[in-house]
C-alpha cells in the first residue's frame, strides 16, 4: 500500500471520531437539559415538621430571676496613717494578720516627741509659777485697793498682769496636751477590728506626714455592688435574696440580702448601683473578687410565653420561625421576662396566637421556603389551649 493510501485512510478514521464526539455531546446535553428542565417543574422540597418540633404561644405565670454581677467589696475598711514624721522603730503585724481595733499595729520613735513633751511640760510650769505669783499679787491689791490704800488704776496694773499670765497658762496647758497626743500617735493602733490587708513601712523608715501606713479590711462585713438597669429595678425590693458564685471558688455558692438600692443612676449610665451584703461566714472571701448569680423576683401574673429554645439572636435581634400559609416565616419579637429555671420567655410583642413556632433550632432555614404543621386545626387548637392552662 502507498503512503497516499495510508494517509488517507488515516484522516477518514480521525474524522469518525471526531463526529462521534460530537454527536455524543450533543445527547449528553440534552439529557442534562430534560433533567434540570424536570427539577425546575418538581421545585424546592417541602418541608414538613411534627407535633414535638412545634410549640405555640401559651398563657403561663413566670417565675423570673434578675442577674447580678459585680465586686464584692468591704463595707468597713481603714486606711491608717501616721501623724508626724518619725522612724518607724516596730512592726508588730503582718498582711493576713487579724486585728482587734484599739490594738497595737507599730511603734515609732518617740525621742524626739519625748523631749519635745518634756520642754512643753516645763515652759507650763514655769508659766504656772508666773500665774501664781500674778494671782497671789492681784489678790493682795484687792484687799488694799478695798482699804482705799492703792488707787483703782494700780490695781487695773495688777488685774491686767494676773490676766495675761491666766491666758499664758492656758496656751502652756494647750500645748502640752498637743505633745502628749502627738506622743501617743507615735504607738500606731487599728481603728476598726479586721484584716491587715496591706503593710506600707518597714522598720528604721521614716514615716511621711498623713504617710499611709496600714490598710485594714473588716472581712465579715462584704456586700456585692452590682449594676441594674433602671427598668428592672423597681421589680427589686429589700430584702430579696440573692445566690451568687465567684471566681477561684468553684463549687461553692454564697447567699446575699439586697441592703440598699442607690436613689440616683450611676453617671453615664442608665443603671442604678444596688447592694447586697453578703455572707462570709468561712472568710473565704476577699475584697475585690468578682461574683455572679440572680435575684428570684415574684413569680408573674400570666403572660404569653415560648420556650427559650425557640427564641434565636439575629444581629441582635430576637427572631423565632413560624410556619404560616404553608411556608417558613421569620418574625422579630419583643421578649419580657424570662423564667431561666423553666426555660420560658414572655413576649411582648411581635407574634399572633395559634400560630405553628419552631421549637428548636434548625439549620439553612430560609424565609418563604415551603413548611406544613403536620397538626390538624383542631389539634393545634387543643395544643395551644394544654399550654395556655398549663
Amino acid at each position: 500500500m502507498t503512503p497516499a493510501l495510508l494517509s488517507n485512510k488515516r484522516r477518514a478514521v480521525i474524522a469518525a471520531i471526531a463526529t462521534f464526539i460530537v454527536i455524543a455531546a450533543a445527547i449528553a446535553a440534552v439529557v442534562i437539559s430534560k433533567r434540570l428542565h424536570a427539577e425546575d417543574k418538581k421545585g424546592p422540597v417541602e418541608l414538613h415538621f411534627v407535633a414535638s418540633d412545634l410549640t405555640f404561644l401559651t398563657a403561663r405565670p413566670l417565675a423570673a430571676r434578675l442577674p447580678i454581677n459585680g465586686n464584692i467589696v468591704a463595707r468597713s475598711e481603714a486606711v491608717v496613717r501616721a501623724k508626724a514624721a518619725l522612724d518607724v522603730k516596730q512592726i508588730l503585724v503582718r498582711e493576713g494578720d487579724t486585728v482587734h481595733a484599739g490594738e497595737v499595729l507599730a511603734q515609732l520613735d518617740t525621742a524626739e516627741l519625748q523631749a519635745r513633751l518634756a520642754q512643753k511640760t516645763s515652759t507650763r510650769d514655769s508659766a504656772r509659777a508666773t500665774f501664781e505669783l500674778a494671782e497671789k499679787n492681784r489678790t493682795t491689791n484687792h484687799e488694799l485697793l478695798d482699804k482705799k490704800f492703792i488707787s483703782q488704776n494700780a490695781f487695773d496694773s495688777f488685774d491686767s498682769t494676773f490676766k495675761a499670765n491666766h491666758a499664758s497658762l492656758d496656751a502652756a496647758n494647750a500645748e502640752v496636751d498637743v505633745a502628749r497626743i502627738d506622743l501617743s500617735q507615735a504607738t500606731v493602733t487599728a481603728p476598726i477590728a479586721g484584716t491587715i490587708a496591706k503593710r506600707y513601712i518597714k522598720v528604721g523608715e521614716k514615716t511621711a506626714v498623713d504617710g499611709q501606713l496600714f490598710s485594714i479590711v473588716d472581712v465579715d462585713s462584704l456586700e456585692l455592688q452590682s449594676l441594674v438597669p433602671a427598668a428592672e429595678v423597681a421589680r427589686l425590693e429589700k430584702g430579696m435574696h440573692v445566690e451568687v458564685s465567684v471566681d477561684g471558688i468553684p463549687d461553692q455558692t454564697f447567699t446575699g440580702t439586697l441592703d440598699r438600692i442607690s436613689p440616683a443612676t450611676e453617671e453615664g449610665t442608665r443603671s442604678i448601683m444596688t447592694f447586697f451584703s453578703v455572707n462570709n461566714a468561712g472568710h473565704k472571701l476577699r475584697s475585690g473578687m468578682y461574683a455572679a448569680g440572680e435575684v428570684a423576683l415574684s413569680t408573674s401574673s400570666p403572660r404569653p410565653s415560648i420556650p427559650l429554645t425557640a427564641v434565636r439572636t439575629d444581629a441582635g435581634q430576637s427572631v423565632v420561625w413560624t410556619v404560616e400559609n404553608n411556608a417558613l416565616t421569620r418574625r422579630q419579637v419583643d421578649l419580657g421576662l424570662e423564667d431561666l429555671a423553666n426555660g420560658w420567655v414572655e413576649v411582648r410583642r411581635g407574634l399572633p396566637p395559634n400560630v405553628p413556632i419552631l421549637a428548636s433550632k434548625f439549620d439553612d432555614l430560609k424565609e418563604g421556603a415551603p413548611a406544613r404543621a403536620m397538626i390538624d386545626a383542631p389539634e393545634v387548637g387543643k395544643v395551644a389551649d394544654a399550654h395556655a392552662h398549663a
